[in-house]
């Protein structure tokens, strides 16, 4: 029993260290700096000016402003676009298509905080989009056909709050990073200690020591388990903290994490399309075929890491 006490409080300060000490920092400026582009109406002019090129891979307009808010605030800030989407009368193969994208891509909640430690953020972005957009087309005009033809909707408004001032909207964008760290707290602190427990009774050794002759032949440690497994059963946010603490101990390199990145920096896991598809009935009746795109895209994301990294 002593022993299971000693990691619960070595996951707890795990976690408080990652929640307080890396993500609530970057957070905090990142989701600050959006509340105020997207308040002066920036973000969604951006967003409108570039909506009829990615039209052509089946993203509507407020599709565009999801991406964005996903690689610029969080895995969770795409939730308010496909709402709005659902509201306005987005038909589903455009809402499916946005779906893809989104799980496909790399959320910042994970992105910025691990380029503290070496992660190559051009290069994951970059391939993050080249992912996202492939897996919207496959999803649109391979996956959704039998949903019949687009019925339109997705347009987005330019939006401009010119009277709250900006201090005021640089705080709002702050306390909401708070909030996300502070609920994202019990997570971490739950998947690392149950990932300690993992180790303990030797769990995490076998898969390692069954994973070994594939990670060897991709040019990977057999540590690289850990941070898969935790990505699967806790998400990104949790797989961030495991990775962060692996290689502070040195078992894991950030050239490991650089070619693993396209595989396990995304929202597709058992916590993120749970959170997204929450956004409404629309969004959940197309989670079928919004899942087999977000694996294409998934899929070709992590073959151009390993490529290129």
């Amino acid at each position: 029993m002593e022993q299971i006490i000693q990691l619960i409080l070595q996951a707890g300060k795990s976690a408080v260290d990652l929640a307080f000490y890396t993500l609530l920092p970057v957070l905090v400026i990142m989701m600050a700096l959006m509340k105020l582009l997207e308040a002066r109406g920036i973000v969604a002019s951006i967003s409108k000016f570039i909506a009829p090129v990615l039209n052509r891979f089946g993203i509507p307009g407020i599709g565009v402003f999801a991406a964005l808010q996903l690689m610029f605030v969080g895995f969770a800030a795409p939730i308010a676009s496909l709402r709005l989407m659902e509201m306005n009368g987005t038909s589903k193969r455009g809402i499916a298509a946005t779906l893809a994208m989104v799980l496909a891509m790399s959320q910042a909640n994970v992105v910025f905080p691990m380029a503290a430690i070496g992660l190559s953020i051009g290069g994951v972005l970059l391939i993050s989009v080249v992912g996202g957009l492939f897996a919207a087309t496959t999803t649109y005009y391979l996956f959704t056909k039998s949903l019949g033809a687009d019925s339109g909707g997705g347009d987005i408004e330019v939006m401009r709050d010119r009277e709250t001032s900006t201090i005021n909207l640089l705080i709002a964008g702050g306390q909401e990073a708070v909030e996300i760290v502070l609920k994202s707290l019990p997570i971490i602190l739950i998947a690392i200690f149950i990932i300690n427990l993992m180790q303990y009774f030797g769990a995490i050794g076998i898969v390692e020591f069954l994973a070994a002759p594939l990670f060897n032949l991709l040019g990977l440690s057999s540590a690289a388990v850990l941070p898969i497994v935790t990505k699967f059963m806790a998400g990104g946010t949790a797989m961030m903290g495991v990775s962060m603490q692996l290689i502070r101990d040195g078992v894991l390199s950030i050239d490991e994490i650089n070619r693993l990145a396209g595989f396990i920096i995304n929202p597709l896991d058992i916590v993120g399309v749970a959170l997204l598809i929450s956004a409404g009935t629309k969004t959940a009746s197309v989670v079928r075929p919004a899942l087999a795109g977000a694996f294409c895209g998934v899929a070709l994301r992590a073959v151009l890491h390993m490529l290129i990294y």
